[in-house]
């Protein structure tokens, strides 16, 4: 199954094999949905909107799970379960990255980015976490307490889309200046040149393999 989210406010649910819709779309966004994720143990999915709240839904039922949080990102990017799924983060216009506990209680903010957060991506063990921002740099972060540990810096536009790789050597990133770079996270410097995109790439993926690098804008 797939979910989606739209600009009309709705997520739907998709059969991959049958390229249909299954049951009705989930309402309760009154703005457009941004950013979705779905829960390490695939037991609830979380919706971010600008309509600055964050939704979390049954996939099961397409019911919503907990009452919305309303975040005071004014917008939000993304929304991040961590690896334990006890915990997510979020992300948006006012440069703030929130932790929240799995019943949505806030933990603790993130500051000193200074532009918009756009993308988010946690190691492997939840204990950091990588921001991308509208100020052209990435972060590491402690998620415990929200310690500043490494800048990367090199774009020069907005980053909006963060990988780590499966032995979690690199991190990749996408930017508005339509460049994809890998970062060595052990030097904290690039590896090779950037790759190029014709316009602004907006998604990241890598397999399980890491093998390969899939971009799309």
């Amino acid at each position: 199954m797939v979910v989606s989210g739209s600009a009309d406010g709705r997520l739907r649910l998709w059969n991959v094999k049958e390229g249909d819709v299954v049951g009705d779309p989930w309402e309760g966004h009154s703005a457009p949905v941004v950013c979705l994720d779905w829960s390490p143990n695939a037991r609830e999915i979380a919706s971010g909107s600008e309509d600055d709240t964050i939704r979390r839904w049954n996939p099961n039922t397409g019911r919503q799970i907990a009452p919305p949080i309303e975040t005071g990102h004014g917008w939000v990017n993304a929304v991040k379960y961590s690896p334990r799924g006890d915990k997510f983060a979020s992300c948006g216009l006012d440069g703030v990255i929130r932790m929240w506990s799995k019943d949505g209680k806030p933990l603790i903010e993130i500051k000193g980015h200074d532009g918009s957060v756009r993308s988010l991506c946690w190691s492997k063990d939840g204990a950091y976490i990588f921001s991308g921002s509208g100020d052209m740099t990435i972060r590491k972060w402690q998620s415990i307490d929200g310690k500043e540990l490494v800048v990367l810096r090199g774009h020069t536009n907005y980053v909006n889309s963060l990988c780590l790789s499966p032995d979690e050597r690199h991190l990749v990133s996408a930017s508005s200046d339509y460049s994809v770079r890998i970062w060595d996270l052990k030097t904290h410097q690039q590896v090779g040149d950037p790759l190029l995109h014709d316009d602004e790439p907006l998604a990241l993926a890598i397999p399980s393999d890491g093998r390969y690098i899939a971009s799309a804008g």
